[in-house]
């Protein structure tokens, strides 16, 4: 089966849930779309839901608060901010919006019954979490329940770990099986749309290693299953092989032959040819080429999952001193639109 192509696996989506294994830089990669977005004249919201404050830490910013901030302002008319979801303050504005509890939900804090449902309470604080990404979701300009534009052009997820993602999504299915009726139920529902909508999809980052590419393999399998749309694999952090691919498959099956070529080299870069340098040059060459072998090997994996694949540069100085800019460029070229 051909691979959809990127622009028709992401055409019209207006959420874009971005997850991967711990460590991969699913932040990173999160912060580069909403970049790349905002970049492409959008007005984009970026979200993360896990308390880490990634996002002000990514784009150098005071740690963000239960309120949007304003993060970037492009030339092109586009805007980027961003928003860290806080479950307690999102259960307080749920109270409030559908119960019009007032002071009674401050009353029922100092009592601690907000700690106990965001904290404690199994499935409720990722109820919360997803209940505050639908209202961003479905916003418009000037009122949450009014007929103008959407607030948002596009809005990025930076969501929690393939490990626990496709929970994370489905939660309210299993609000909704609980709750017989009203608005529980009836927010719970809308949700699950929401999240199941064709203008929503998921996107996964991972690195060529063994361990990231399995748990996007299974985190993938998972989320079609339960009805989540799919968006492109992000390999994060390729590194450029540092020696020709001809001499690289050589140095892996046959090291001895390029021996003389490596002495040849030294010599002519005024270098003393020794057993000792010798060897070592050539040991490296081989662990690199397994490395290579084993990357191209996970790289046909990665595309065997049949989705558009992504591919973002390793930087030697990380994501900081404009590293982030970098990555989105990369983005825009390869046909994030």
């Amino acid at each position: 089966m051909a691979t959809p192509s990127l622009s028709r696996a992401v055409d019209g989506v207006r959420l874009h849930v971005v997850t991967g294994k711990g460590g991969v830089g699913k932040t990173s990669v999160a912060s580069a779309l909403a970049l790349a977005l905002a970049r492409l004249g959008k007005r984009v919201l970026l979200i993360e839901v896990e308390g880490r404050q990634g996002i002000s830490q990514t784009f150098d910013v005071p740690p963000l608060g239960v309120d949007e901030v304003r993060l970037v302002t492009h030339a092109s008319g586009g805007e980027l901010w961003g928003l860290s979801v806080d479950a307690k303050a999102a259960l307080l504005e749920y109270l409030q919006m559908y119960y019009k509890l007032g002071r009674a939900g401050g009353a029922l804090e100092r009592m601690g019954v907000v700690d106990f449902a965001t904290t404690i309470a199994p499935g409720v604080r990722d109820v919360l979490l997803t209940g505050k990404v639908y209202e961003a979701v479905g916003r418009r300009r000037g009122s949450r329940r009014g007929h103008g534009p959407m607030a948002w052009d596009a809005i990025v997820l930076d969501a929690p770990p393939t490990g626990r993602i496709t929970r994370f999504l489905n939660v309210n299915v299993q609000v909704a099986d609980l709750a017989r009726m009203g608005p529980i139920r009836s927010q719970a529902e809308s949700i699950t749309r929401m999240l199941r909508h064709r203008q929503s999809v998921v996107h996964v980052v991972t690195l060529l290693e063994e361990m990231p590419v399995q748990e996007s393999a299974d985190a993938i399998s998972e989320l079609g299953e339960a009805g989540f749309g799919l968006g492109a694999v992000v390999v994060n952090q390729v590194r450029e092989p540092l020696v020709h691919e001809a001499l690289l498959d050589v140095a892996a099956a046959e090291p001895e032959r390029v021996e003389a070529r490596v002495r040849e080299d030294l010599a002519a870069a005024g270098v003393r040819a020794t057993g000792r340098t010798v060897t070592g040059l050539l040991t490296e060459a081989h662990d690199h080429a397994e490395r290579v072998a084993l990357e191209r090997a996970l790289a046909k994996e990665v595309a065997s999952q049949g989705l558009p694949t992504l591919s973002l540069p390793a930087l030697p100085s990380g994501v900081e001193d404009g590293g982030i800019s970098v990555l989105a460029d990369e983005l825009v070229e390869q046909g994030v639109r």
